[in-house]
């Protein structure tokens, strides 16, 4: 279990934004050439790192849906992984930010990264390592605020994983400038192994959600030391102050864009938990967890070379907008029918894998199917927004889905429970922030006649899909081969709608030339992070 995404411009209303300040030069690294053309072979380099990320993906992702569901059926209640939910969620929003966003300058930088990574790697090795103090001491106060004084413990240990993420970002930045999904692959391997042998041990001994927590950190460790292997030479410290300015400077306005989005997605477990109790909770992260099966397995394959790949474009406004409705169609088109399927096959598939004591999630599963399908067009506009330097749009984005989503969750959970967070959820992000997310790629030159290109296909196979499930579930049944034959006649059905996109997911239809253009700044990405599902 390996764990762990802004920006200020002056767009204009009727246009395309002029660029936006890039990072700052940094003191001893050579500043990029204004004039150099994107490489021959990135696209070479896209792809081979696409299909290497892709494949670790699926493959971790799939060793970690079996480790949930031995954890769910045979050693750990809901309660358990309510507790797990929490600590997990304190996690990640501190992960957001423990290296103050410096980190993201390794993958951003055009010149010689080595000859500011020793700073880099001091800056987020204090940040992190005083972010560890605070939450260590805070832990009690947190715990109590959410409703889960069991989580005390939880917490700390868990957390242990922000001073390993703070050293690992060097390294692993490297790893991500460079393409080297292919060693990626190896790490997380290793990583899937050795925390899911750590959990899987702990859990049967009877740890309970501690087994989780100790689980990460080995991994974590594990993730570290490989990363350091991946790309030798870069765990060196150094210190020059005006280096670590320029960083600065460069890197908190994303940290603190990358803590909105982190709260966003995960301040309805702090509303679930605070509200509904730790049982609650349990069946809530589980739905959770199931409707990110489609998120994690095919956008988080996509985001560790999309933002470097939007960040080579960036000069190139035609280019980039090419490449952006390409990748969302690739993106929708294989999400879709995940996504439609598990949406209309929820309670059976929850009690056919997870047992009949979690049915009780599949109420929530419909809703938090569409917000996965909302949340993979917005991971992608959010990191090409972060490439060209849109940080004021990205700001604007989540500070008003945070603000609006908070009220609207906590009435939702007194009247529906864990249906109407899932509601509340789908309610805020399709009806206010789908809409600021198109104006603000709009204002990056990429218009909403190109996005609706990219999804139109896909949208009309899973109105179709939809149609098919519920007309042969009532007559097929619910078993394990009628579940299967639903499946496969729907996805027969989905394929048939899409086929005619196939040229534009090539590339080969009209007006798919890259164009010149203005050349813009970049501005990166966080690692991702992998949970039991």
């Amino acid at each position: 279990m390996d764990t762990a995404r802004a920006p200020e411009t002056g767009e204009t209303s009727d246009g395309p934004a002029p660029p936006a300040p890039a990072l700052p030069a940094l003191p001893g690294s050579a500043p990029p050439d204004p004039t150099a053309p994107p490489t021959d072979d990135l696209g070479l380099k896209v792809r081979s790192a696409a299909r290497w990320s892709l494949i670790n993906t699926v493959v971790m992702r799939l060793g970690n849906f079996a480790t949930g569901i031995l954890l769910a059926r045979f050693a750990l209640g809901p309660a358990e992984w309510g507790v797990y939910g929490i600590a997990q969620t304190v996690l990640l929003v501190l992960l957001s930010a423990n290296e103050l966003g410096v980190g993201l300058a390794i993958v951003r930088w055009e010149g010689d990264a080595r000859r500011f990574a020793p700073t880099v790697l001091t800056l987020s090795t204090l940040s992190s390592g005083l972010l560890y103090v605070a939450l260590f001491a805070a832990a009690p106060t947190v715990a109590g605020l959410i409703g889960s004084p069991d989580a005390v413990g939880v917490l700390r240990v868990m957390c242990l994983c922000v001073v390993i993420d703070g050293v690992a970002q060097v390294p692993g930045g490297f790893l991500t400038r460079e393409f080297a999904q292919g060693k990626r692959m190896v790490i997380d391997a290793l990583n899937f192994v050795t925390g899911t042998a750590v959990t899987l041990l702990l859990a049967f001994e009877g740890w309970g959600a501690m087994s989780f927590a100790w689980g990460a950190v080995a991994g974590n460790l594990v993730t570290l030391v490989g990363c350091g292997l991946a790309a030798p030479g870069t765990l060196k410290y150094g210190w020059d102050t005006g280096q670590a300015r320029a960083l600065l400077r460069f890197g908190l306005p994303l940290a603190g864009a990358s803590m909105l989005a982190l709260a966003v997605v995960n301040v309805d477990t702090m509303v679930v938990g605070a509200t509904l109790g730790n049982v609650s909770l349990g069946f809530y992260v589980l739905a959770f967890n199931i409707s990110g099966w489609p998120v994690r397995i095919i956008s988080e394959a996509a985001r560790r070379v999309s933002f470097a790949g939007f960040s080579r474009l960036a000069e190139s406004p035609g280019a980039l907008a090419q490449g952006f409705s390409r990748a969302l169609g690739v993106l929708i088109t294989a999400t879709v029918p995940l996504c439609v399927l598990l949406a209309a096959l929820a309670e059976p598939v929850v009690h056919l894998v997870y047992g009949g004591q979690w049915t009780p999630a599949a109420a929530a599963l419909p809703w938090l199917m569409a917000l996965g399908l909302i949340r993979i067009g917005g991971e992608l506009a959010y990191d090409c927004l972060v490439a060209i330097g849109q940080r004021r749009s990205l700001f604007l984005v989540q500070g008003l889905w945070l603000v609006a989503l908070i009220p609207v969750l906590v009435v939702a959970a007194r009247l529906n429970g864990i249906v109407g967070v899932s509601q509340g959820h789908v309610v805020v992000a399709a009806g206010l922030v789908v809409p600021v997310f198109l104006i603000a790629l709009g204002r990056g030159g990429i218009g909403v006649g190109r996005i609706a290109r990219a999804c139109a296909w896909p949208f009309l196979g899973g109105a179709v899909m939809t149609a098919v499930v519920l007309g042969l579930r009532h007559p097929l049944g619910d078993g394990r081969l009628a579940l299967l034959a639903i499946g496969t006649i729907a996805l027969a059905a989905y394929t048939l709608c899409v086929l005619p996109s196939r040229g534009f997911l090539r590339g080969a239809g009209r007006g798919e030339r890259p164009h010149r253009g203005r050349r813009r700044p970049a501005a990166p990405l966080r690692p991702d992070r992998q949970d039991v599902e």
